[in-house]
């Protein structure tokens, strides 16, 4: 459904010193560099970081948030201590989640702007948290 996603950041080498690192437990890196955005992916940029310098602090209460896609419990909490380990902040540890269809195991972050970042995996029913 979706092709890419983009952030605004209000620095952007300050926001690649964070995504670099949080990113790569997904098996996301950097794969487009231009002066005002980065592209971040697998094979073609699907998550980008793109330069508002006059950007003011996300709200926390704002309800946005991107949820990327791990493959494995231990995916979700290299990517939670990877964003803290950079300068992120803690927005919810990594965990199951209440969810009345599937076992949902995530953790939240927020990034030195206040964009909100998750990382999700789904747990089958007889696999452990």
């Amino acid at each position: 459904m979706l092709d890419h996603v983009s952030v605004g950041v209000a620095d952007l080498e300050r926001a690649a010193r964070f995504y670099e690192p949080a990113l790569a437990p997904l098996g996301l890196t950097k794969l487009i560099v231009r002066p005002a955005t980065i592209g971040f992916g697998k094979s073609y940029p699907e998550f980008w970081i793109n330069l508002r310098p006059n950007m003011t602090r996300v709200s926390p209460d704002s309800g946005t948030h991107i949820c990327l896609r791990a493959r494995t419990t231990g995916e979700v909490e290299a990517f939670y201590a990877a964003a803290l380990g950079a300068g992120g902040a803690d927005d919810g540890p990594p965990g199951l989640r209440p969810h009345d269809r599937v076992r949902y195991f995530a953790a939240f972050v927020a990034d030195p702007d206040g964009n909100r970042i998750e990382a999700v995996t789904f747990l089958k029913d007889d696999q452990p948290a």
